[in-house]
């Protein structure tokens, strides 16, 4: 098993383009079905500043290809997305 804090610290990667997409700031969770349903992630704006709230991506439990011990290989994320079941477009 492993905890949120573990996966926290592994880098989150586009396999095919090896595009880096962040580190998982939360878990999306089923709390019927007790599964992880989605990572979060955090997209911050550059033009923002430092101070400045950023967005989410969410992605899909199933587009998640490997956990490795560094890094977690997903598939192409194309487009942010509030909610897992929206279509993902580029």
């Amino acid at each position: 098993m492993i905890t949120l804090s573990e996966l926290q610290v592994k880098e989150v990667i586009v396999m095919t383009s090896g595009k880096r997409l962040g580190h998982i700031s939360d878990l999306e969770v089923d709390g019927d079905l007790g599964k992880i349903t989605a990572l979060v992630i955090p997209i911050k704006d550059k033009a923002s500043g430092f101070f400045a709230k950023s967005d989410e991506m969410i992605i899909p439990w199933h587009y998640i290809e490997v956990i490795g011990t560094d890094v977690i290989l997903v598939h192409e994320i194309t487009s942010p997305s509030l909610y897992p079941d929206q279509q993902l477009l580029e």
